[in-house]
C-alpha cells in the first residue's frame, strides 16, 4: 500500500485524537544509518511503520503517521502534532559504534527506550514491556550492547530481560505528552539482522508483534486514565 493511501485511510486530522501515533524515525534529508545493503533507514523506518499500520486497522485501532513524506525536520514538531494522542511510538533501525563495525556481526536484535523525563514515565515503561514481550514471543531477542560503559552508548537497563533501555534525552521520547518508547528494530548494518527484519517475513513478523504490544499498552493506559479525577484528565488532554 502506498504511502498517500495509508494517510487517506484511518490517518486521524491534527484537530483529532488518535489511538496512538506512528512516528516514522530521520527523513530523506537526514536518513541515518545506511544499512548494509545501503538502504537508509529512513526508508526501512517508513516501510515497518506501514506494515504496523496495516495491522493496527485490523484490530481498529486508529493511528496517526508522522514523518513519512520524509520533509519533517523538527523532532519538536512531531510529538506537537502529536499531543493529544494515547500513544507515541517512534519507529527505527539500529546502527553501532565505529570501532564495532569490524565485528558488526556480533550485534543484532531490537532495542527499546524510554525517557525518565517524559510525564508519563509508569505508563512509557508498561508499554515498552508489553512490546517487549510480544517482540520475545515472536522469536526476536533484545541486542542489550546499548548498556555497554563506553561513549555514545551507556544507556542502564529499565528491564535487562525485555531489552528496555532509559535513553533520557531523546526528544521525541522527552518532548512527548503521553506515554512514549522508541523502538530499534533491528541491527541495520548487520546484513544478516537487517534481512531478519526487513525481509517480507520478519518485517511482518515484527510489525505483528509491534501492533499487538500497542493493543496491550492502550489497554493499560485506558485503564490509568478511568481512575483519574475526571478534572485532571479534561486539563491533561487540552492543556
Amino acid at each position: 500500500m502506498t504511502v498517500k493511501l495509508i494517510l487517506c485511510f484511518l490517518l486521524i486530522s491534527s484537530a483529532n485524537a488518535a489511538d496512538v501515533t506512528l512516528d516514522v524515525g530521520h527523513s530523506r534529508r537526514h536518513p541515518g544509518v545506511i544499512s548494509a545493503g545501503g538502504v537508509p533507514e529512513w526508508e526501512l523506518n517508513r516501510q515497518l511503520a506501514e506494515e504496523i499500520a496495516k495491522r493496527l486497522r485490523q484490530k481498529d485501532v486508529s493511528y496517526r503517521l508522522i514523518g513519512a513524506d520524509g520533509a519533517m525536520e523538527v523532532l519538536a514538531k512531531r510529538t506537537d502534532l502529536a499531543k493529544h494522542d494515547a500513544l507515541f511510538i517512534s519507529l527505527h533501525h539500529d546502527s553501532v559504534q565505529p570501532e564495532w563495525l569490524k565485528q558488526v556481526e556480533r550485534y543484532r536484535g531490537y532495542s527499546l527506550f524510554v525517557s525518565r523525563h517524559n510525564p508519563k514515565i509508569g505508563e512509557s515503561l508498561a508499554c515498552a514491556r508489553e512490546i517487549g514481550d510480544r517482540l520475545l514471543a515472536a522469536g526476536f531477542h533484545p541486542s542489550l550492547y546499548h548498556a555497554a560503559p563506553v561513549a555514545g552508548e551507556n544507556r542502564p537497563f529499565a528491564d535487562r530481560d525485555r531489552g528496555i533501555h532509559y535513553y533520557d534525552g531523546l526528544a521525541v521520547l522527552r518532548t512527548a505528552r503521553q506515554p512514549a518508547v522508541l523502538i530499534e528494530a533491528g541491527v541495520a548494518v548487520n546484513l544478516e539482522d537487517e534481512l531478519r527484519v526487513t525481509g517480507k517475513v520478519g518485517r511482518v513478523r515484527i510489525a505483528e508483534a509491534v501492533a499487538r504490544g500497542v493493543a496491550d499498552c492502550l489497554r493499560i493506559i485506558r485503564t490509568s486514565i478511568s481512575k483519574e479525577p475526571r478534572q485532571e484528565r479534561k486539563a491533561e488532554r487540552f492543556d
